[in-house]
C-alpha cells in the first residue's frame, strides 16, 4: 500500500478527510479548524503535527494518519501520539490502515520513540479488534483528561 508525508497541497485532502472521520465518530458537527489555522500548523515555519497520506495504487487518497511527538519521562526518550487514524469506509479491508500504521512504527523506531499511543472510542469494536490484532493492548488503568473553552481559560487566569 502507497504511503507517503503529506504536502501543504494535500491540505483539501486531509481536510475531507478529517470530516469524514468526523462522520464516522458520529460527530458530523464536530469539525471546526480552520483551513489557514491548520495549514500553519501542519506546514507553517513550527509544525505542530504530521501527517501520512494513504493512497490506491491509482493515486486515490484512502486515509490519513496524523500524529505528534509525547514525551516520556519514565523511559528518558520521546513517543509518538497518533491523533487520528482514518480509512475511508469504503476502501476499508485492503490494508490501507495497517500500512499507516506500520509506517508510522517505522518512523518511531527510526526516531529512537519509546512508544507509539492513542485513543479510541469505547463502542469502536472494528478498531479495538484491529488495533488487538496488531499486537496493541489498551491502558485500562488511565483515565483521559482535558480541558477546553472557558475551563481553559479560566485555568490560565488573566
Amino acid at each position: 500500500m502507497p504511503i507517503r508525508r503529506a504536502t501543504e497541497a494535500d491540505l483539501p485532502t486531509i481536510i475531507d478527510l478529517i470530516h469524514g472521520l468526523a462522520e464516522y465518530e458520529r460527530e458530523p458537527d464536530a469539525v471546526r479548524l480552520d483551513p489557514e489555522t491548520f495549514r500553519l500548523h501542519l506546514f507553517g515555519p513550527r509544525p505542530f503535527a504530521e501527517t501520512l497520506i494513504a493512497e490506491t495504487p491509482a493515486g486515490q487518497s484512502a486515509g490519513f494518519a496524523l500524529f505528534f511527538h509525547n514525551y516520556s519521562t519514565w523511559e528518558g526518550r520521546p513517543g509518538i501520539y497518533l491523533e487520528d487514524l482514518f480509512v475511508r469506509p469504503e476502501l476499508r479491508g485492503q490494508g490501507h490502515g495497517k500500512a499507516l500504521l506500520a509506517a508510522l512504527a517505522r518512523i518511531a523506531v527510526e526516531r529512537d520513540c519509546a512508544r507509539l499511543e492513542w485513543a479510541v472510542l469505547d463502542w469502536n469494536e472494528p478498531s479495538i479488534q484491529f488495533y488487538r490484532s496488531l499486537g496493541a493492548r489498551p491502558m485500562d488503568e488511565w483515565t483521559t483528561y482535558r480541558l477546553t473553552g472557558e475551563a481553559l481559560a479560566t485555568l490560565a487566569g488573566p
